[in-house]
């Protein structure tokens, strides 16, 4: 058998480039020649700064941490997608997948830009602050345990299709695009999902009703927009979280207001 041929892309790049969310962004653009196609999306970016750095330029800054999907840090929209064209995380988008592309032409140029919210500034270049899924977190995202050694696993019976749910739910990694790809930029489905998975189990009905009216009072205060169930959200979604959460978020707030629940 004959050795593997690698088939070699010529690309240009229209990178966004930012100092700090004080500052005012532009693109600047680069050419990279002779980018093999089983390189992944990160390992090209690498590529570009290794040259940067032996120019003497400045490095183009973008995040990610475990390469694997897992960590949801290196969110981009890349040519106006959230994480690119395929349905999972940046890191594992692979230049094999935008040069099969139809649309895709040798010498291309790809657009790239960080997330866009309100609730999402600019740190520098493609690095956002994520830290506002956090602080939705902190306001509600928990349940109230007793500690010490793990409970008997069977103690607490869960019927199997409400465990399928809540796990579905649970699979969110707060990557934040959802909210890239929302026109309204709003975070209703990390929000929703965080709900859902706790609301679901019995171990997170004590806080049930103040949850949902703390967490949706965190997400507009960090300046996300609101739902207009346009669905852009799910369908980027690197986990496949289904819209249909932001339906429970719906029905507990509703049952939440109609049982005069208030934050103190």
């Amino acid at each position: 058998m004959g050795a593997k041929h690698w088939v070699q892309v010529n690309i240009k790049l229209k990178i966004w480039r930012q100092k700090n969310k004080d500052t005012a962004g532009h693109f600047e653009e680069y050419s990279l020649s002779g980018i093999e196609e089983h390189m992944s999306f990160l390992e090209m970016l690498d590529v570009l700064n290794e040259r940067l750095f032996k120019e003497g330029k400045e490095p183009v800054a973008f995040d990610s941490d475990c390469r694997e999907g897992i960590c949801g840090q290196c969110g981009l929209v890349i040519n106006g997608m959230a994480h690119g064209p395929i349905r999972s995380t940046t890191c594992q988008l692979h230049m094999r997948h935008i040069a099969e592309d139809p649309s895709f032409s040798d010498g291309d140029t790809i657009t790239i830009e960080p997330w866009r919210a309100t609730g999402f500034p600019v740190l520098k270049d493609l690095i956002v602050d994520r830290s506002a899924l956090d602080r939705i977190v902190q306001a509600g995202g928990y349940i109230s345990v007793n500690t010490g050694a793990a409970p008997e696993a069977h103690s607490v019976p869960v019927e199997k299709p409400k465990a399928d749910r809540a796990f579905e739910a649970a699979a969110c990694i707060g990557c934040g695009a959802c909210v890239a790809a929302c026109p309204n930029a709003s975070a209703m489905l990390f929000t929703a999902a965080k709900i859902t998975h706790l609301g679901l189990l019995p171990q997170g009905q004590p806080e049930r009703y103040i949850r949902v009216i703390n967490m949706l009072n965190q997400h507009d205060a960090e300046g996300f927009g609101g739902c207009t169930n346009i669905g852009e959200c799910a369908a980027v979604c690197p986990k496949s979280v289904p819209i249909d959460v932001i339906s429970q978020l719906n029905r507990d707030m509703g049952k939440a207001r109609f049982k005069g629940v208030r934050v103190h």
